[in-house]
């Protein structure tokens, strides 16, 4: 089982999947799905990629992975194994847990177990970056609230139990000025000063730790060459709270900050909302997240209770039942030194089965 679920992790690793461009790695898991006699294998036009493991009357359980990456299409996906880790980008983000819902799917069909609802299995698109959620966004445009609830998968994150989603709002910050001369034109505005001015000043906010709120500029540029004064600069900034209204208060911060600023002679200021992952939560006493915690403690491992910003964001939004589950632990996400543990990876995807089998107790 677990050799089959690494091997593979290794092949949908090796397709490139930057978000919006995840066709290759989708068709590759849609063949799959079809070579496992899967009802209604079909994708959609976000690239999200669907599969129905039969059931009884009952409402469906859709469990769900992210098939996109951080990485660019040109970045190199050699892997190598070390001891009991397998290293390579996106391998633990998500590709293991893209391959989960493959090996959930032979298994299960393989027991030809009765179960009391459908199993919809998702390998859905845009979770990274800029995506948006859109992929997921379109698995529950699908399912709604008719769904049992929502099982997202992670890889690299067993044992944890994620319940609540961070809020996040993403912008793109726009600075202009006429520009000039770095010498003969030297005084006067230029956008990338006054653009890194305005960020030193609200990187150095002092923000709440409860609730948990933070504040990252992701990128910046601008300019035209070293002896000219900018007259356009960008950056893109992320904000995140656990609390919805602590969020909205520290959105609203920035604003007035840069309208104060935007009223320098000469200087035009913009933002742009590029991205938005709304807050919500499920309760732990919620019956679901206790069945996840039964899950992990028949295997040995103690559930910790957290929040995080990932699919199941949009779902917890909209006050369906949705949470997160781990197949195995890593490190290094979102860098090219990524790694995973195999050893955990059986109990990650036995606790998975686990609480798909009992999801309707």
């Amino acid at each position: 089982m677990t050799q089959n679920l690494l091997s593979l992790a290794l092949q949908i690793q090796q397709i490139p999947a930057p978000t919006f461009h995840e066709q290759e790695r989708a068709a590759f898991v849609l063949e799959k799905f079809r070579q496992l006699g899967l009802a209604e294998t079909e994708s959609d036009e976000a690239f999200n990629v669907f599969a129905r493991l039969p059931g009884g009357k009952a409402a469906p359980l859709i469990v769900s992975a992210h098939l996109d990456t951080v990485f660019p299409a040109e970045t190199p996906l050699a892997w190598r194994q070390a001891e009991d880790r397998l290293y390579g980008p996106g391998l633990g983000d998500n590709s293991i847990g893209v391959a989960a819902l493959l090996e959930i799917a032979r298994l299960l069909k393989a027991e030809n177990a009765s179960i009391p609802g459908d199993v919809w299995l998702a390998a859905n698109s845009a979770e990274e970056g800029l995506g948006d959620l859109k992929g997921m966004k379109a698995v529950c445009a699908r399912f709604g609230a008719g769904a049992r609830a929502y099982l997202v998968l992670e890889g690299m994150s067993l044992g944890h139990v994620y319940l609540r989603g961070i809020g996040v709002q993403r912008y793109r910050v726009e600075f202009r000025c006429a520009g000039g001369h770095s010498w003969a034109d030297y005084g006067q505005a230029s956008a990338i000063h006054e653009l890194t001015r305005w960020a030193a000043e609200i990187c150095a906010w002092k923000l709440p730790t409860t609730p948990r709120t933070t504040l990252n500029l992701g990128r910046i540029g601008g300019g035209t060459s070293i002896n000219t004064l900018a007259a356009q600069a960008w950056l893109e900034l992320d904000l995140r709270s656990e609390d919805e209204s602590t969020l909205q208060a520290l959105s609203l911060q920035i604003q007035q900050s840069l309208e104060m600023t935007g009223r320098r002679p000469g200087l035009s200021v913009s933002a742009r909302l590029i991205g938005q992952r709304p807050a919500g939560g499920l309760a732990v006493s919620h019956p679901l997240a206790r069945l996840a915690q039964s899950c992990l403690a028949e295997r040995g491992l103690e559930a910790v209770f957290i929040s995080g910003s990932t699919d199941a964001n949009w779902p917890l939004s909209l006050g369906y039942p949705s949470l997160v589950l781990g197949i195995t632990t890593g490190g290094g996400a979102h860098t090219t030194a990524e790694y995973i543990e195999t050893a955990p990876a059986a109990s990650g995807l036995e606790q998975v089965l686990s609480f798909i089998r009992r999801a309707w107790d």
